[in-house]
Formats: structure tokens, C-alpha cells, sequence
């Protein structure tokens, strides 16, 4: 089976299949895993609460939500039990929380607290004094942004799949069975899951005639404070939800930073997300709006993200029998938490074959601050990048083993190098050292 995209859903949907006893090949365009729209996101493992009631987005949520709980501790894998509050700020965004609430109800989640103003400050004290009401969602929480998927895709790779990075599909035929015409030649395979993410539609064109859905990027500017930051939400800090966007978040991530984004921005070109100074100062206003603390806190990091979203708000997902081929598309800002769901649907759509009796179970590096990282175990080698305490042993392990970094944006993602306050000002000469004649595209050129 060949599963086309290495993001997070691509990812999920490998280590499903060859856990069912798939023979697996994971094919993406780009030189590493997670390299496109899944390169940016939230990081948090939602319950699904605002999800249209009876959708495919609400039933898979849930199944992720619930089977990452099931396998993080097995897996090595951080879970961070924040919970979340909605808030709101305004006298229409009050009277919209009875609706969300009772959304939340009919998608099995029945365990939110309706909270006055008052109530809402003594969890958070940082919060502005102008907020109205809200309530809380306890099982809403913050999760690694990238060791889960490598996780699923390693455990894929130990159990047989394959991968193979800078191989594009560029078309294919079915008479029987898949002849895919890539970038690295002709892929042949009984199936074909569509799992690519931003091309998602083009892939569909190429390889069935004609698209079912268009991709519309969107997307996403993200602050990202420094550490000092995070002690001013405990809680994820959500906004009320519109039918565009799910809005801007403020919540600490796993590494020890505060986040504040995304934004929501329709653009065409689905290969380059560039920053807006106007846009990133307007976002930065309005986390200082909600929490006015921050206005005394220095910024890490600005990044942006595109999410593949479609000319409708549902996930586009798709079985043609006749055709031994699944489309999964669509897959917008729940798509980390989705992502489990989704390939136990890929799965129940394509033939039964035996599960492996005693799969193998991948220990990931861990990388949350709320954990013990390596830098404070023994024998690691020394700190290598020191804003983000990122040992030399974990950075020589990123570069090998059965999925090895074959970029800097890989290896960034693996370990958090270079993603501190210096932003690799300090580390960046040694880790081209460690690294040369290791990585796919190389730190520096390669000389004789």
C-alpha cells in the first residue's frame, strides 16, 4: 500500500496500516517528514468539543483523543493535562457559550464547567479584567507538536514500512494494481492513500482524472514568547470559535515557550508562508489585550504555517473500491488530534489482512519540559545547543537509526536545536560539524 504524504495524517495512517499487516511505502515530495503544513501547528490534543456534532471531524477527534492516551506513555510520548477555557470577551461571544456548550454535550463531551468572570481570574490571574464569562474543557491538552507523528512513522519503519523522501508523485494508472509515476521512478502498488496534505487535490487530479475538492490555503502567523512567558497561563486559552477559524490561541507549549496565533489568511501559493510585520504587530496586540502581562515579555520567535483547508469546512474524505484508492483531504487545524481516528478509517476501508502479533513500540526522545530531557541524564555527551539544552547524544541519535534526520528542519524537529533564543547563533557552526556528509541537504556546501 502506498501511502503519499509524510505529514502528521500520513504519518497516522503508515503505522495504522502495517500494525493491520500492510505492506506499507510512504512516499513524500520533500526531504523530511512533516515538512509541509504539519511543520506548523499547535500542538494541542483536542477533544473535539466544537466540532459539527455527528461529522467525521467529531467522531475522529475523539478516537484520537482517546487512542493517544492509550499509547503516549508506551511511546514515550508527552501529555501535558492543562485543560483549556473558553473565553469570552464580548456580550455576543457570552451569548454564543450555551450553544458551544451544548455542541460540546452532543459530541461526548460532558464534563465542561460554565465559569463567571470571577472564577475564570482565580485560575488565570493574568487574564484582562474585561473578560465576561466562559467555561472550562478539562480534557483539552498540550502534546510535543512533532514527536507524536515520528512516532507513528517510526513504529511504521520498525514493523516493515519503508519510506522514501524527495519523490514526487507526479501520476499514475490502475489496471489492477497502482503504477505510480514519481520523481524516483515507477512505484507500483495495490493501493493508494492520498495523504498530501497542501497537494492533496492535484494528487487526486493526477491520479483518478479529476479533483473532488480544491485546496484554498490558509494561512497561519504564530508568536512565539520566551520562556518566562509561559507562567502566565496554565490553562489553553481559547477564543469562541467562528465558522472561518477556530481563532487565536494563547497556551504554553511543551518546550516552555508561549504561544500566541494562529492567524487566518487566504492566500494562493501553497509552498511559502511568509511572515506580515502588520499582521504579527496587530497579533501581538491582541495577546496583550488578553493577557496585558505580556506586554513585558521579550518575543523567541515568529513563524507562520499553511493549513490545507477547501472550499468547505468538512474533511474530504473519500473511498473509490474500484479503484483501490482512499482520499484524505481537507484535514485542517484538528488534524494532529484527528489524525489516529482518521487512520483507523483508512484501515476499516481497505482490505482486512492479519495484525502483527507483537509489533514493535518505539521509545521517542522526550522533549517537554515537564519530563526529564536528556541534558540532566549521564553520559549525554554535553549540551550542544544551550538555550534549548539539547545534548550531542540526542542529536547523534536523531541522525541515525531507522528514521534519521535528513535535514536541519528535520533534526530541528527531532531534538529542538537551534529553535531557542539565539535561534542557532551559538550552536549552528558546531552542528554543521556533527552533521556534515550526514544530512540530505547539507547545513553547508559540500566541498572536495
Amino acid at each position: 500500500m502506498a501511502v503519499v504524504g509524510a505529514g502528521v495524517v500520513g504519518c497516522a495512517i503508515a503505522r495504522r496500516l502495517t500494525l493491520e499487516g500492510a505492506t506499507v511505502l510512504v512516499l513524500d515530495k520533500a526531504a523530511d517528514a512533516l515538512d509541509g503544513a504539519s511543520k506548523a501547528n499547535s500542538a494541542i490534543l483536542h477533544t473535539g468539543f466544537d466540532a459539527p456534532p455527528g461529522t467525521l471531524e467529531a467522531e475522529c477527534v475523539a478516537l484520537g483523543h482517546a487512542e493517544y492516551q492509550e499509547i503516549h506513555a508506551r511511546m514515550n510520548l508527552p501529555l501535558i493535562r492543562s485543560g483549556a477555557l473558553v473565553l469570552a470577551w464580548t456580550e455576543a461571544e457570552r451569548a454564543a457559550l450555551p450553544k458551544l456548550i451544548a455542541k460540546a454535550e452532543e459530541n461526548g463531551v460532558t464534563d465542561v464547567e460554565p465559569l463567571d468572570a470571577g472564577a475564570l481570574r482565580a485560575l488565570e490571574p493574568a487574564l484582562a479584567p474585561h473578560l465576561l464569562a466562559g467555561f472550562r474543557v478539562p480534557r483539552e491538552y498540550l502534546v510535543d507538536p512533532w514527536s507524536a507523528p515520528h512516532a507513528w512513522l517510526r513504529q511504521a519503519v520498525e514493523n516493515g514500512a519503508q519510506t522514501r523522501f524527495d519523490c514526487t508523485v507526479t501520476g499514475g494508472h490502475f489496471d489492477g494494481h497502482w503504477r505510480l509515476h514519481t520523481s524516483q521512478g515507477l512505484v507500483e502498488a495495490t493501493h493508494v492513500v492520498n495523504a498530501a496534505g497542501l497537494f492533496g487535490d492535484r494528487l487526486d487530479a493526477a491520479l483518478t482524472g479529476a479533483a473532488q475538492f480544491r485546496i484554498k490555503p490558509r494561512k497561519g502567523q504564530f508568536i512565539l514568547y520566551d520562556k518566562p512567558a509561559a507562567a502566565l497561563a496554565g490553562h489553553i486559552l481559547l477564543p469562541v470559535p467562528n465558522e472561518i477559524t477556530k481563532g487565536v490561541v494563547i497556551c504554553r507549549t511543551a518546550f516552555g515557550n508561549l504561544l500566541v496565533g494562529p492567524t487566518a489568511e487566504e492566500q494562493d501559493d501553497r509552498e511559502t508562508a511568509a511572515l506580515v510585520p502588520e499582521t504579527l504587530h496587530a497579533l501581538r496586540r491582541k495577546g496583550e489585550e488578553l493577557l496585558p502581562a505580556l506586554a513585558g515579555h521579550e518575543i523567541t520567535a515568529l513563524y507562520a504555517g499553511l493549513r490545507p483547508a477547501t472550499e468547505r469546512p468538512e474533511y474530504r474524505f473519500r473511498t473509490e473500491p474500484a479503484l483501490n484508492y482512499v482520499c484524505v483531504g481537507g484535514i485542517r487545524s484538528t488534524g494532529l488530534s484527528a489524525a489516529l481516528g482518521l487512520a483507523r478509517k483508512v484501515a476499516e476501508a481497505l482490505p482486512a489482512r492479519a495484525p502483527l502479533p507483537d509489533p514493535s513500540w518505539p521509545q521517542m526522545p522526550m522533549l517537554a519540559e515537564t519530563e526529564t530531557r536528556d541534558w540532566e541524564c549521564p553520559g549525554n555527551g554535553g549540551i550542544l545547543c544551550h538555550c534549548e539544552r539539547v545534548t550531542r547524544r540526542e542529536v547523534e541519535a536523531a541522525l541515525t537509526g531507522p528514521l534519521p534526520a535528513r535535514s536541519l528542519a528535520g533534526l530541528k524537529r527531532r531534538t529542538r536545536v537551534t529553535m531557542g533564543r539565539c535561534q542557532g547563533f551559538y550552536c549552528s557552526a558546531e552542528l554543521a560539524r556533527v552533521t556534515r556528509g550526514r544530512l540530505a541537504q547539507p547545513m553547508l556546501p559540500e566541498t572536495p
